[in-house]
């Protein structure tokens, strides 16, 4: 892929309006763009058609949908069109989680979602998880990419710090979408994200796609941020 093809920018914003901007500000910078679950809320499949149909950019899908296979695949088939990547949550055992990727494929690439990047090792304990994964996030990730990896998944999302770990153990065609970037000269106010890493470390490490979204939409120049980002990928790629 070329080095812009590997960023994927989130259009979190609460309107179409403003989404829209950022589109034509940014769709010669950055490959992808993310529409999650603040841009669905507010615009519904209506926007994903608008994308597919009039701005004619491809989208990674990221509602995280977890339920059971038929709610599942009923909600992706009515808005699947134009969708690169899409994500599920693999905490729903391997029977149930095989069903929903064999429904949902269709020229699709299906991520499965490990440990969220705000999470850390108290969150987890919180959460029930046992001592040795709470403790480690990296070691829950590869348990639940061996699940999405079982299942039919054609990737996961991770953080950076954990992207080598997934690459080795499950090959370099298991996908690696990597968000929680933070370049080094960037800013981000109350920033909620734990697991960070610089665009570098996690294409070094081995991502597949890295999503920036606060560092760019939050610069006083967003595409000059993204073109920033996309020449920091290219010289991590080289030193890879």
């Amino acid at each position: 892929m070329d080095p812009r093809d590997r960023l994927i920018f989130p259009l979190d914003v609460p309107n179409k309006d403003e989404a829209k901007r950022f589109i034509e500000l940014l769709k010669d910078t950055v490959g992808l763009f993310k529409v999650g679950l603040e841009l669905f809320m507010a615009e519904g499949p209506q926007f994903l058609q608008f994308m597919a149909d009039e701005a004619g950019v491809e989208y990674f899908l990221d509602l995280k949908f977890h339920d059971i296979p038929a709610t599942v695949l009923g909600a992706y088939a009515k808005i699947m069109k134009g969708a690169r990547l899409a994500t599920v949550h693999v905490d729903q055992g391997l029977r149930h989680l095989k069903a929903n990727i064999e429904g949902l494929k269709n020229g699709v690439k299906i991520l499965g979602i490990t440990v969220l990047t705000h999470l850390g090792p108290e969150d987890l304990e919180a959460m029930g998880f046992a001592p040795e994964y709470a403790r480690d996030p990296s070691r829950l990730v590869l348990l639940r990419a061996k699940l999405a990896k079982e299942a039919g998944c054609d990737g996961v999302v991770c953080a950076g710090s954990e992207a080598r770990a997934v690459k080795e153990h499950f090959g370099p065609d298991f996908l690696v979408v990597c968000p929680a970037i933070r370049p080094a000269w960037a800013t981000v106010p109350g920033d909620d994200q734990r697991r960070i890493t610089t665009p570098t470390e996690a294409i070094q490490a081995g991502a597949d796609y890295i999503v920036v979204g606060r560092p760019i939409r939050l610069a006083a120049n967003p595409r000059e941020a993204a073109a920033r980002v996309v020449e920091e990928i290219r010289r991590a790629l080289e030193s890879r």
